[in-house]
């Protein structure tokens, strides 16, 4: 079982500002090269490029650890690899347009990334994408109003719910959520399918009665809710759902929310599903390699972005199987001495 308890420091919120700030919005501007598959990695980049990063909700981790990720590759590089972070729907929407070419590298639940590969879900045909790394794990918040009359999944019949943005990772696990309880998502909720941002919003001024975030702990948006409203706002425990979604996907875990990360009265279980980096299949060799190298190497300044990066670790970064590694993944994991 994944626990996690995270006392914020003050300085958080700045450091994500700052990163936030140090990159763009847009997608890819240059195109990395394509792969030639029998040529030598070295990973070292020769010729400058340029390398878009599809994130996530601008108030989610995705969108911070994203940018800090991006902000490092130059420095990584002698300056031949640099990185735009943009805001998207993530998941789903993120792994459509990294196979478009919009994007380099996509930020990705694990579950979704499945689902890419192997044609299934909201993938009509199995998608030309590789891993980089498992990163860290995604814990599902889920998160009523306290006069709701909401203490499980089943009880949000009828009311008005967030499921998370169209597209995201957080509507598959929330749509496979509410269907484990018993309730179709189409008819048995006041489905709201927002960006955490309006998410949030709607859970301050009482037009939501409820929300789905599949995210790191801690979640800015998360924790802003609990602070501005305070025992306004609940955790509700979904781990009795566990053996449901186990049975569609064995990436869903037991995890537990510590009272520490956001200040509650008390520890939450919850289901957790691992992250992962993508890639396209034809990205070059080079790029590929240069970026895991980063990811490892700079893991500290990730996770002052925010602490869910403390979660990236070599022990568990080749653990991507059925989402095949890519080859310059593959090369530097091995040279960082990934088991």
């Amino acid at each position: 079982m994944r626990r996690i308890n995270v006392r914020i420091a003050a300085g958080v919120g700045a450091l994500a500002l700052v990163a936030a700030g140090t990159a763009g919005c847009g997608g890819r501007q240059d195109s990395a090269s394509t792969d030639d598959a029998a040529s030598e990695i070295t990973c070292k980049v020769t010729k400058d490029t340029r390398v878009g990063i599809a994130t996530g909700n601008a108030t989610g981790v995705y969108y911070v650890v994203g940018n800090a990720l991006a902000g490092q590759l130059s420095g990584a590089t002698d300056g031949k690899l640099t990185g735009t972070a943009a805001e998207t729907g993530a998941s789903v929407q993120n792994i459509e347009q990294l196979v478009a070419g919009q994007y380099d590298v996509a930020f990705s639940l694990f579950d979704t990334a499945v689902n890419a590969v192997q044609g299934k879900g909201s993938f009509g045909s199995p998608q030309p994408v590789r891993a980089l790394a498992r990163i860290y794990d995604n814990y599902t918040q889920v998160v009523v109003r306290a006069d709701a009359g909401i203490t499980s999944v089943a009880d949000m019949k009828g009311k008005k719910i967030s499921t998370g943005s169209p597209k995201s990772g957080t509507e598959v696990i929330a749509n496979r959520l509410l269907t484990a309880a018993g309730l179709d998502p189409a008819k048995d909720i006041q489905a709201q399918r927002l960006d955490l941002t309006k998410t949030v919003d709607g859970m301050k001024d009482g037009s939501i009665d409820g929300f789905f975030w599949s995210g790191g702990v801690p979640t800015g948006g998360v924790t802003d809710l609990f602070t501005t409203a305070g025992d306004k706002v609940k955790f509700i425990d979904i781990s009795p759902l566990l053996p449901k979604m186990a049975e569609l996907n064995p990436a869903y875990q037991a995890g537990t929310i510590g009272k520490d990360v956001y200040q509650t009265a008390a520890d939450t279980p919850t289901i957790v599903v691992p992250n992962v980096l993508l890639v396209r299949d034809n990205l070059d060799a080079n790029v590929a390699c240069a970026i895991t190298r980063t990811v490892f190497e700079k893991k500290d300044a990730l996770a002052q972005a925010n602490p869910a990066a403390k979660g990236i670790s070599l022990e568990n970064a080749r653990n991507t199987d059925p989402v095949k590694l890519h080859r310059g993944a593959e090369k530097a994991l091995k040279d960082l001495g990934a088991a």
